[in-house]
């Protein structure tokens, strides 16, 4: 059978703690042929850790000899590196946020559509069992009527990387954390629309000297994103969402959540439960379901690998994740000029 021809671009941690082990362990359909990253030193040392074959300087150096490839570089090369690729004829997974902004995502989903080619973004918690068993019941749920998203965290701004890096990444817990649910919860409630934002990005707790965070030392007086937002988000069908993300807040402990209350019934999402008024009564289902976010990177990878061989589609669309892209936009344009803004 063949195999599809994966190079990685970026050698950083999300490649070799998600992509690297999950398409290592799909080697009877991929194989990772090349690496690349900015760094060479370290691009050399993934390979050989990895038995990776090819190491390359520069990633255009990589497409005539691959099929596919990820990309796991900060925020501002998604765009340059995925129009490149397609329009070299190969397919594109994307490490989360699609871009820095909708023109370049908008950009990238061209470039696919014109040169035939498959475009990924990965927005992993779609393959959550969780999430998947609430997509399953969103039909009894019914038309949404309001949407509740936290994607919390206590004290864990990133201290490595370029996470606190706006130029690099575009934004901080927005852009980097609260994209997952966000992704997540419009994927639910769809086919709704967002059509209105008003929110409020905050950059207070981290700028703060000598703060308590699990994720590192990084320079306050350096951050130039956000730590905390939070939204009201409109649908053209009436109903809403309510959003907030942080990656530093005075919070009791990390909160991950989605519900939605429908006509029908409602759901919770981490953990699954399902509401419904039955038997003259309120009637509350519990199920046995995982929150692995390693297994929901292998569904992912093997979504895209099978996609890539012509056996799938792809359950992340780009068309999805530039929407993503839209309302990120419009949350943090919404906070620069203090009013709401309509998405197109």
């Amino acid at each position: 059978m063949k195999r599809l021809k994966m190079g990685l671009i970026g050698a950083g941690g999300i490649a070799e703690n998600r992509h690297i082990p999950v398409y290592q362990s799909l080697s009877d359909k991929v194989e990772i042929t090349g690496v690349q990253d900015v760094n060479l030193v370290r691009a050399k040392e993934v390979a050989e850790k990895y038995a990776i074959p090819h190491v390359y300087e520069n990633y255009l150096d990589m497409f005539k000899h691959v099929d596919a490839v990820t990309i796991c570089t900060p925020n501002k090369f998604h765009e340059s590196i995925a129009v490149a690729a397609l329009n070299q004829g190969v397919h594109v997974l994307c490490e989360k946020p699609m871009a820095m902004n909708a023109d370049e995502g908008k950009r990238m989903l061209e470039a696919a559509e014109a040169n035939n080619k498959l475009l990924m973004v990965g927005y992993h918690y779609r393959f959550v069992d969780s999430v998947m068993l609430a997509k399953e019941s969103m039909p009894e749920v019914g038309a949404p009527i309001v949407t509740r998203v936290q994607a919390m965290r206590q004290r864990k701004v990133p201290g490595w990387g370029v996470f606190i890096n706006k130029q690099l990444q575009g934004g901080g817990s927005l852009i980097d954390w609260g994209c997952h649910l966000l992704d997540t919860a419009l994927w639910l409630v769809s086919p709704s629309k967002p059509i209105e934002v008003n929110a409020q990005t905050y950059q207070c707790l981290s700028k703060q000297p000598d703060q308590v965070n699990d994720w590192g030392s990084y320079d306050h007086e350096a951050i130039d994103v956000d730590d905390h937002v939070s939204a009201y988000i409109r649908f053209d069908d009436g109903s809403t969402l309510l959003f907030e993300c942080s990656w530093a807040a005075n919070i009791k402990a990390d909160k991950t959540h989605i519900s939605i209350s429908g006509e029908n019934g409602g759901v919770n999402v981490f953990p699954y439960e399902f509401y419904q008024p039955k038997y003259h009564r309120m009637v509350e289902t519990h199920a046995d379901t995982k929150e692995d976010q390693q297994e929901a990177a292998l569904l992912q990878a093997q979504n895209f690998v099978d996609a890539c061989l012509g056996k799938d589609t792809l359950k992340s669309s780009p068309e999805d994740a530039l929407q993503v892209t839209k309302v990120i936009d419009a949350i943090y344009e919404s906070s620069e000029q203090g009013k709401s803004i309509s998405i197109n």
